[in-house]
């Protein structure tokens, strides 16, 4: 793909050429580079790029105000080689791919795991070295995406942290917050997969991906939801490993659950993909 930026990049390419079909695949709030499941996409038969979306040595520390334009230069990069360009994020790059989705015409699908339905507060500190008060995560346009705080006082007394009560008490806190903060999912014409555990314990990805099917079908637009009710929010294609790192905190499921909903994904993210013909 040519010279690309940052040292934590890393293109996956298959074997014989490949369908058509570039990916972006990002990582949640971890930040890491996804390398085994871009070289798992590439072996399938689609190229694959991913790399360190924030943190490391050169990215913000944390997940404020981020450029949904910092996206950009990837895509850019996928759509000059491929004929198809599919986003797949995971947790805070679903919620991002969905918002950046809607405003770039170059991407034809989006798979979304563990999404969200409506843009949320910064996920550590911003430039300025603050995690309060709350801003936006995303930013577009240098113009701070409308975004739901969160509510400090709900209390975390789980070990590991579970945040999902948080999540569904702030949407209940900051009701007067939640319109303005809806992705507008409803302006991406593609085709969106969205995947889902029923146990996940970050936040309730499930019901979040049921809001975004809701709102897609009142526009008649393709979407699809795949879940399984033990899975957490983790999930597991097949043939990858479990995977390590990001804030130590409960994210439900058992790896057998995770590996199931992985399992029962994976026909429909071949769809998305253009593999199946």
């Amino acid at each position: 793909m040519g010279d690309l930026p940052g040292s934590e990049t890393f293109v996956a390419t298959p074997d014989r050429g490949g369908n058509g079909t570039g990916v972006l695949v990002l990582s949640g709030s971890s930040g890491r580079v996804e390398r085994d499941r871009a070289e798992l996409l590439a072996a399938a038969g689609v190229a694959a790029l991913t790399y360190r979306w924030f943190g490391g040595s050169d990215g913000p520390d944390g997940i404020c105000e981020h450029p949904l334009e910092s996206f950009s230069w990837a895509v850019e990069r996928l759509a000059a080689q491929c004929d198809r360009v599919v986003l797949m994020g995971a947790s805070k790059t679903a919620e991002a791919f969905l918002l950046y989705a809607a405003d770039d015409p170059r991407v034809d699908a989006v798979v979304a795991l563990a999404p969200s339905h409506v843009a949320w507060a910064n996920v550590g500190p911003g430039a300025d070295g603050a995690v309060r008060p709350c801003r936006s995560s995303w930013s577009r346009g240098g113009v701070p995406v409308p975004f739901v705080p969160y509510d400090d006082d709900i209390a975390v007394d789980t070990d590991p942290p579970a945040f999902e009560p948080v999540y569904r008490g702030s949407l209940r806190t900051f009701a007067d917050r939640v319109e303005a903060a809806r992705i507008p999912v409803e302006r991406f014409f593609g085709d969106v997969l969205l995947v889902a555990g029923g146990d996940d314990r970050v936040w309730p990805a499930l019901d979040f991906a049921r809001e975004i099917q809701a709102r897609r079908a009142a526009y008649d637009l393709p979407t699809t939801l795949v879940t399984h009710p033990g899975a957490g929010h983790r999930v597991i294609l097949p043939g990858e490993s479990v995977a390590e790192g990001g804030m130590r905190m409960a994210r439900g499921g058992t790896e057998a659950a995770d590996r199931e909903l992985g399992r029962l994904a994976w026909p429909l993210v071949r769809r998305v993909l253009d593999l199946n013909s």
